[in-house]
């Protein structure tokens, strides 16, 4: 967080060594040799690389927030923050009203075993108080830092394999269950098709690009790709539409985040690698996208390039506030999507993908499922006014069906 300037002299980062001893109660030689290895064992990333690309005021002091109060995030903290120039989290803060020792507060309250669920997930006091001034004070700046889900820490195996897109939900609904978060934000193509009883979509924004992009080091396009290049996939809807198209080519699995993904491809593991376009440039990396592929090369998943706002089904208080941001043209576009696919039962575990589109108030959509080798791809599309956007995702899943699309989904999950 940036707020008003600072009133206090920021002390170096020796000096918050001094505080942690006492906020740990450990003694003097303890912290040097825990940071020597914690870096020994412990390799971190940071992004963005670049301090200025975070656009913080350096007139201004700094807040940081932790997920929860472990010695070792604080060490990492402490470590990342001297590297990039940052003022140490053990500064004292002062912002607005706020006064604070330190100028890191945890989103869990107690980490220690015994603690009873409300006292560990009880935000630290000064998290309160910085709300509630952001609130008070509207020219203030608030950053956000995401949680981390169960489909980012598994990297070893496919989607498909430990449980689907649920994965990168359900740590954000149990926030939202148990008062924790008022919404939650999700990469749309991530969210089951039926949400968990108990939670709602209140608003879907304005779509960024949903199409795949294509990203190598060597190869301008697909069609360059020799035979037996190794292409990088985490999706089985990509999987099944490359197959097809290039049997030429080695499709391999892919996990791990965006820039996980892109050092594998940099370390020489692939020969390109395809990843959502929105992804690459909401971080920024356009750069990265050598061509991005049409439709007929990759037709998106449902929803693919739009974020969705998830609240519990009981704040209706929410539903007014967050109306604004809902782009009707994108919901009722990624509505028509997800209907086909629900309508089909569609998963990461099969290889289903809907794009739909509007032109002067009617919706087209388009619709697949295939095999993930490529030996079937079924294909079917319908349009609709604006108004029946579910209606069409339901008549274009009927389209499929009646070429066998349930029996191929059958099929696909027996062989799982």
């Amino acid at each position: 967080m940036n707020a008003a300037p600072p009133t206090l002299a920021a002390p170096s980062h020796e000096d918050w060594g001094v505080r942690m001893r006492g906020f740990f109660s450990v003694p003097g030689w303890v912290l040097p040799f825990v940071r020597r290895v914690l870096y020994f064992w412990v390799r971190t990333t940071v992004f963005p690389e670049r301090l200025e690309d975070l656009g913080l005021d350096p007139g201004k002091p700094v807040c940081y927030v932790l997920q929860h109060r472990h010695l070792s995030d604080l060490l990492v903290l402490d470590e990342e923050t001297r590297r990039a120039g940052l003022p140490p989290a053990g500064a004292a803060f002062s912002a607005f009203d706020v006064r604070a020792t330190q100028a890191v507060f945890c989103l869990n309250g107690s980490s220690a075993l015994l603690a009873s669920p409300r006292e560990r997930y009880t935000p630290t006091p000064l998290m309160g108080d910085l709300v509630r001034s952001a609130l008070a004070n509207p020219e203030c700046d608030v950053q956000i830092l995401g949680m981390t889900t169960r489909g980012d820490q598994i990297l070893d195996k496919t989607l498909s394999k430990i449980g689907g897109k649920g994965l990168f939900i359900k740590e954000l609904e149990q926030a939202l269950q148990e008062g924790r978060a008022d919404l939650a934000v999700h990469s749309i193509k991530d969210v089951p098709m039926d949400l968990p009883q108990g939670f709602a979509l209140a608003a879907i924004g304005e779509r960024a690009s949903p199409f795949d992009a294509f990203v190598s080091n060597h190869y301008a396009r697909l069609e360059d790709l020799p035979p037996r290049a190794v292409v990088g996939t985490s999706s089985l809807r990509r999987e099944a539409q490359l197959r097809a198209r290039y049997p030429h080519l080695e499709i391999k699995p892919l996990r791990g985040n965006v820039q996980t993904r892109l050092g594998k491809l940099d370390n020489g593991e692939y020969d390109a690698i395809i990843l959502a376009a929105a992804g690459l440039q909401r971080l920024g990396l356009d750069e990265r996208i050598r061509v991005i592929l049409s439709p007929i090369d990759s037709l998106p998943a449902a929803g693919q390039g739009a974020l969705g706002i998830e609240i519990a089904a009981h704040r209706y208080d929410l539903l007014e506030a967050l109306n604004p941001l809902n782009h009707a043209v994108t919901n009722a576009c990624v509505s028509a999507e997800r209907a086909l696919a629900r309508a089909l039962d569609g998963s990461c575990q099969v290889p289903l993908a809907a794009y739909c589109t509007e032109e002067a108030g009617l919706l087209t959509l388009r619709g697949l499922v295939g095999h993930p080798d490529g030996s079937i791809l079924l294909q079917a599309e319908a349009q609709a006014p604006l108004a029946y956007a579910d209606a069409l995702g339901r008549a274009v899943a009927k389209k499929l069906a009646d070429d066998g699309a349930v029996e191929l989904i059958q099929s696909i999950l027996a062989e799982q």
